[in-house]
């Protein structure tokens, strides 16, 4: 969005945006929540096990935390799906 804003004049980019500021759903932040999450707990998996050196320890740390932020994430992007400012109306 913020590309095509930049690139695209004001007026067609705008329509676009309008036409879809309103159409994200709850199960699309579930859908984000979970692809960044797998992205995340890799990390927090592989920086787990260097640190510990074992993968049990490393995949329990991983897992806690995949759910914890999963959960905070869906939280966090619904609010911010009802905060009006940086939209345009």
């Amino acid at each position: 969005m913020i590309v095509d804003q930049l690139v695209l004049d004001k007026k067609s980019s705008k329509s676009h945006y309008t036409s879809d500021k309103n159409s994200e759903k709850p199960i699309r932040s579930v859908a984000k929540a979970v692809s960044w999450r797998f992205i995340g707990t890799m990390d927090t998996l592989l920086i787990s096990y260097l640190l510990t050196g074992k993968v049990v320890l490393a995949a329990s740390i991983a897992s806690i935390d995949f759910i914890t932020k999963m959960v905070l994430y869906f939280f966090h992007e619904r609010i911010w799906n009802k905060i009006s400012w940086g939209k345009t109306k």
